[in-house]
């Protein structure tokens, strides 16, 4: 196989050394597709790009951080990792820790994790702790918990992960063949569209292309701290990977923004669940709904007219789908049509598919 993961293939941009122990799951070289249903949207002759990161190795972006954070955790010879998680961060770390022979701490907010999150976790051998209360306070809690004993933080506040994370910047300027002119991104704690403007600042900087991209930051309507200039206590969301109410890469985040002249702006429920749906049934990708916000934000954009400036008309925009759409089974069961039953007949199954029963055939 080509792909030895993300260290390997862009070790001169990555912290590591000889003496780094690389724990690698494969994770990157996932694929950047194109999407003509949401060019057409635009009334423009747009191309836009989905960079499809649920193709990692534990469904989700998380990847690209965690092979960073794991390595140099094992690197300095720590034995545990503990992490606060809405789900794709539990995952990942849960494997990369299996894969490295540590041990894996999650602090979960009781009941606010989505299914196959859970699962993956606890399949991977992680320790498992929920609370009664939000992200905000179980990131707080492992925080202090990593100050004051010998065991690794791998949230996004790790620097580490946010190396890692960077890649996908990498690989979206190697596939395109150039930078984008619009970034579409999900925004929960912020750390990926901080790694990516690092990544295209950083990729710049070493002559892979010359005109940097707008970064469009996407966060949902009820857990919108960023958009709103304030922490939200209890954030709300269906999108339960951006249940952030108080980003911990908020300032990183703001600099993307004002550095890249975008924007970050806010999605409801609904214009996710629309985003997710048409994913699904138009373009045959299957992403969780925290992932389709960035594609909402894009579908919001284009109503308004937003892209029929001649500047824009031509554009190239690539939209991050975070997250696999089997981290929530449950929401996507809840989202598409129910299946129908009928009897064990030919006739009866023919009538449910509108089609008319002949006992003749056609010669």
């Amino acid at each position: 196989m080509n792909n030895k993961g993300i260290i390997a293939k862009y070790r001169r941009y990555l912290a590591v050394t000889g003496a780094t122990p690389v724990i690698t799951l494969q994770e990157g070289n996932t694929p950047l597709l194109p999407a003509p249903s949401l060019a057409k949207l635009t009334g423009t002759r747009m191309e836009v790009f989905l960079k499809c990161e649920g193709a990692n190795p534990t469904g989700s972006f998380k990847d690209r951080g965690m092979t960073m954070a794991i390595s140099k955790a094992k690197e300095a010879g720590t034995r545990a990792v503990i992490c606060a998680s809405t789900g794709n961060t539990s995952a990942s770390a849960a494997a990369y820790s299996a894969k490295a022979g540590l041990t894996c701490f999650v602090i979960l907010p009781k009941g606010a994790i989505a299914l196959g999150k859970l699962a993956q976790a606890m399949m991977h051998g992680a320790k498992v702790i929920a609370i009664d209360g939000n992200f905000d306070q179980a990131l707080e809690i492992v925080k202090e918990i990593s100050e004051k004993n010998n065991i690794t933080l791998v949230n996004s506040i790790n620097p580490h992960r946010i190396e890692g994370q960077k890649t996908g910047a990498f690989e979206i300027v190697d596939q395109l063949g150039r930078s984008p002119d619009f970034h579409f991104i999900p925004v929960g704690n912020a750390g990926n569209i901080t790694a990516y403007w690092k990544g295209y600042k950083e990729y710049k900087r070493s002559g892979r292309f010359s005109r940097m991209p707008h970064m469009m930051g996407w966060q949902a309507a009820q857990s919108a701290p960023i958009v709103k200039g304030y922490p939200i206590k209890n954030p709300k969301t269906l999108a339960t990977a951006i249940r952030i109410g108080n980003p911990a890469s908020w300032i990183k985040a703001e600099e993307a923004r004002d550095e890249s002249k975008g924007m970050i702006g806010m999605v409801t429920d609904r214009q996710i669940i629309a985003a997710y749906r048409h994913l699904g049934e138009v373009e045959g990708i299957f992403c969780e709904p925290a992932s389709a916000a960035s594609v909402a934000g894009f579908m919001k954009l284009a109503a308004s007219g937003f892209f029929k400036q001649e500047s824009r008309s031509e554009a190239v925009t690539v939209c991050i789908l975070t997250g696999h759409g089997l981290k929530d089974p449950d929401r996507a069961v809840a989202e598409s049509a129910k299946p129908r039953t009928c009897p064990a007949d030919v006739k009866a199954v023919l009538k449910i598919m509108g089609i008319k029963n002949s006992s003749r055939r056609k010669r």
